[in-house]
């Protein structure tokens, strides 16, 4: 368990943040591990028969938590998943859709590497997604707040709301799903195993 404290006071943060936060930081490890000591190109190759590489399912992590903690402060208001005219989601999910959204784009690319992109920046802003993460978990008052889920086909709870606790459960789930994913790219990139 770690020493976790709050970032402006240096007080103990309560049981329940640590343990949450001590849970989030061993699943980003486990995923982190799987990338020790590659290069930029092997971080951005699929080896397997998905598209999938491990630089990008970093990026991916990172752009998730980022966006569920600006959820947990802010709710949905500034998260759309509008389609545009005429698409539905039956033209995205069969792949006839004449347009996609840009929200939509961008979530794809985000698992891939870019073009220049390096290991060094996407593990960096990983870093950076933590401790604003780890600023934001100790600095509300309360993490049974709840904000209503953004309309998407996605969610369950169509009108629902999830509170902090269990955004950052969710959190914690997609980071250690992914570290899972990680770690069979890993040993299909050169034999390696993160565990």
């Amino acid at each position: 368990m770690t020493d976790a404290t709050t970032p402006a006071t240096g007080t103990p943060l309560d049981g329940e943040r640590t343990d949450l936060l001590d849970a989030l930081a061993a699943a980003r490890a486990a995923l982190v591990n799987t990338v020790r000591g590659l290069t930029d190109e092997q971080a951005g190759q699929s080896p397997t028969v998905s598209s999938l590489c491990l630089g990008g399912l970093v990026k991916h992590v990172t752009r998730v938590e980022d966006r569920w903690l600006t959820f947990a402060t802010e709710g949905g208001k500034n998260i759309d998943y509008a389609l545009p005219a005429g698409v539905t989601w039956a033209d995205i999910t069969s792949g006839t859709a004449r347009e996609y959204p840009q929200w939509m784009i961008e979530h794809q690319a985000a698992f891939r590497m870019a073009p220049g992109e390096t290991l060094a920046e996407v593990l960096r802003r990983y870093e950076e997604t933590a401790a604003r993460t780890a600023g934001i978990v100790a600095a509300l008052p309360d993490l049974s707040a709840s904000h209503t889920l953004p309309e998407a086909p996605w969610e369950e709870e169509h009108g629902g709301s999830w509170t902090v606790r269990r955004v950052l459960m969710h959190v914690i789930e997609e980071t250690s799903q992914h570290a899972g994913h990680a770690d069979i790219l890993r040993e299909a990139l050169d034999g390696s195993t993160a565990t």
